[in-house]
């Protein structure tokens, strides 16, 4: 079973639920304001795809934090605790596609036709 983990007022995971519903794609999704973040999966997601691929850099919340906290992102321990702080930091949505398929992180329609099949 595939989950969309996100925001439901983020543009993007609109548009990513709006894909997979469009494509026939079952899915369940887990609202971090609502349910948190999971840590069991997000030590999964540092992992793979990657802190890098996580920490969402261009948004207004990374904006919003302060000099010294952004600069002390530089690795998976660090990333974790500052994602933990701040959902909304975590680059959405993350879609986890099943055991075979992996984890994805941002909307990428061409990816997800591959990973949706």
């Amino acid at each position: 079973m595939t989950t969309l983990y996100g925001i439901p007022n983020c543009d993007t995971v609109k548009r990513a639920r709006a894909w997979l519903d469009e494509h026939g794609v079952a899915y369940t999704f887990h609202d971090f304001k609502k349910q948190g973040v999971p840590e069991d999966q997000l030590d999964r997601w540092l992992t793979a795809p990657g802190w890098e691929a996580l920490v969402n850099r261009r948004g207004t919340t990374w904006r919003g934090l302060d000099e010294a906290t952004r600069n002390a992102v530089v690795d998976a321990a660090s990333a974790r605790a500052v994602l933990l702080a701040n959902p909304s930091l975590i680059k959405r949505p993350v879609v986890n596609w099943g055991p075979k398929k992996g984890v994805t992180t941002g909307f990428d329609a061409e990816a997800w036709a591959v990973n949706a099949v």
